[in-house]
């Protein structure tokens, strides 16, 4: 797909933000906050740095492929993908509705483009994204394996036995990102449990690790996706700690938890709307 500049891509953000909030406050349900905070990610992910095809086909052969491992955060994803042309941009209308396609966990078994698996259930998709970068070499294809996890997620088991065995296995054509906002749906990540120097953690794990210090910054955002892209080859997987806050770009819901899973009401629908462009025409 064509990549878009900078410029667009902000653009692009503010009019994902507007989508976001719409879809969760329609049916007052969903997970904005991390959505929110990954929206620079997202957008930079797939309107400037991955090869990819809106004509989905499931297998990706000869492209690069993403897989979401924190789903709730799938509103952001979903406009997202309508956004780039993976299915009409009506279709966020019928966000977390009965018989949509549109869940709020994704899953492949609505047939919606652009998913490959369910998620959700935390912890899994660390282990999906080796093992499509292992199938990957296995059949010659160049492509890259993109995956994305939250800060709290780092909590579950799955993650560090996936953290041993990717570099363990030079799978090096991977590079995983971590939602790193500082918060999860109880409380801040250091009270609820603390992750400490997770840094110090995946690089004795054997794995590149580098920091996007400014998550919500797009310059910032595509540095650092294209200094992942430099690293791989090299014997190891490669992990990006991505800075983020919670609930970016609007001032209500900014840095803290209480926005994990809370929808706007009309009142703080319009607030929020008010401070976001609409640049591409609201579905």
């Amino acid at each position: 797909m064509e990549k878009l500049s900078t410029e667009q891509l902000k653009k692009t953000a503010s009019q994902v933000r507007r989508d976001i909030l719409r879809m969760v406050h329609e049916v007052q349900s969903g997970h904005p906050g991390a959505s929110l905070g990954c929206t620079e990610f997202f957008v930079a992910l797939y309107f400037n740095q991955l090869n990819h095809n809106n004509d989905f086909k499931i297998e990706g052969k000869g492209e690069d492929l993403f897989f979401l491992s924190n789903g709730h955060i799938s509103p952001v994803w979903y406009s997202v993908l309508a956004r780039s042309g993976y299915f009409d941009t009506a279709e966020l209308k019928t966000f977390r509705k009965i018989n949509s396609r549109l869940q709020g966990h994704p899953a492949t078994e609505e047939g919606l483009p652009g998913i490959r698996i369910a998620s959700g259930s935390l912890g899994q998709g660390l282990s999906v994204a080796i093992g499509a970068a292992q199938a990957k070499k296995i059949d010659g294809d160049e492509g890259v394996v993109y995956a994305l996890m939250g800060d709290g997620e780092q909590q579950e088991g799955q993650i560090w036995e996936a953290a041993m065995y990717a570099p363990h296995h030079k799978v090096d054509n991977l590079i995983a990102t971590i939602d790193f906002n500082g918060q999860q749906i109880d409380g801040p990540t250091n009270v609820v449990m603390n992750l400490n120097d997770l840094k110090a953690k995946w690089e004795a794990f054997g794995w590149e690790v580098i920091d996007t210090l400014k998550g919500n910054d797009m310059e910032s955002v595509l540095a650092g996706l294209e200094y992942a892209r430099t690293l791989l080859g090299k014997g190891k997987p490669v992990l990006n700690l991505l800075h983020t806050e919670m609930g970016y770009g609007v001032d209500f819901m900014v840095g803290t938890h209480k926005w994990h899973g809370i929808a706007p009401s009309d009142e703080q629908l319009e607030n929020a709307l008010g401070q976001l462009e609409e640049t591409l025409g609201d579905y």
